[in-house]
């Protein structure tokens, strides 16, 4: 784990850093002073990369120069009211603590790898999860039963809850949309598809899916548009990197709960706690409909037994 303060956020371009603050200040306000992101999704999509973009540096290795290891690695950013020029002396909490969770791709031979995920869970043990950025390509044209299995995946290890606190995040923003499309248009279908994928994985009804998960576009190459205030921007001329950002705050504020990964998360319910609470049902079942009827059974034949001596 790296963890030192957060002073390249004052080399982003001025009204990118205004905003990344403005995001931080809302925070705050929500009484967050502490931000867990944890970065899930296949191999080869831009994970990592969108993790150095938002931190603003080369934190973690991208590319071919990628460590092969099947294990979370989090970036730990640090920044006072000073760093983020919040001068209210009066702020109760100084400080913004920022940890970004970047995890191996969920795919093996193309199947889940569902050992990664273990590994993934146990690794956060003790941890809070604010925010889930499930991270895929814009330029994938399809999904497929592989996608809605990760989803399913994801869910069973951690809660259908998570993806409440969930952004669909799609890299490759710079695409070219097939068959004359319209860039808006085909976003929109790519989209939607994930959003289906995520509601059939999840099992979350359809209309709870559309409303509340956002879908943030993404482009973390050096060819990435820029404004006239020196932001990077995507084709639609959105300034990623504070829009990003500003969907996490959004998502925090929603009136949802953090995903606490826990002892119980980790290892699942008990296998011997299932069913008791059926024990006090069984027992007076038993006692109405098969005890009392055979007490009334025996008293009734000793009863003409006894008659049946008197004679």
């Amino acid at each position: 784990m790296a963890s030192r303060d957060w002073p390249r956020i004052q080399d982003f371009p001025s009204a990118t850093r205004t905003k990344l603050i403005d995001s931080v200040k809302q925070l705050k306000k929500e009484n967050v002073s502490t931000l867990t992101v944890l970065v899930m999704g296949k191999g080869g999509v831009g994970k990592s990369s969108t993790v150095n973009s938002i931190l603003g540096e080369r934190a973690i290795a991208t590319g071919s120069i990628q460590l092969q290891e099947s294990r979370p690695v989090m970036v730990t950013r640090c920044s006072s009211r000073y760093t983020l020029n919040i001068s209210d002396a009066k702020d109760p909490v100084s400080a913004f603590t920022l940890h970004i969770i970047d995890t191996p791709g969920l795919v093996e031979a193309g199947a889940v790898n569902y050992h990664v995920l273990d590994i993934i869970k146990r690794y956060l043990l003790g941890r809070t999860i604010d925010v889930l950025l499930y991270v895929d390509r814009l330029d994938q044209y399809r999904v497929d039963s592989l996608d809605q299995q990760i989803v399913a995946a994801i869910s069973d290890r951690f809660g259908k809850e998570i993806w409440r606190r969930g952004i669909v995040v799609l890299t490759h923003a710079l695409l070219i949309p097939p068959d004359e499309l319209g860039y808006d248009e085909f976003f929109s279908r790519r989209s939607q598809a994930l959003l289906e994928v995520v509601g059939a994985g999840a099992k979350i009804k359809r209309q709870e899916v559309r409303g509340a998960i956002p879908v943030v576009l993404v482009e973390n190459s050096t060819r990435c548009s820029r404004n006239e205030n020196d932001e990077k921007i995507i084709p639609t001329g959105i300034a990623w990197i504070p829009n990003l950002m500003k969907t996490i705050t959004e998502v925090v504020s929603n009136g949802s709960k953090g995903i606490k990964v826990d002892k119980n998360l980790i290892d699942g319910p008990n296998p011997n706690q299932r069913g008791k609470w059926l024990i006090p049902l069984i027992a007076a079942f038993q006692y109405f409909f098969i005890v009392m009827p055979l007490q009334m059974l025996i008293e009734t034949d000793a009863e003409a037994e006894r008659k049946s001596l008197n004679k």
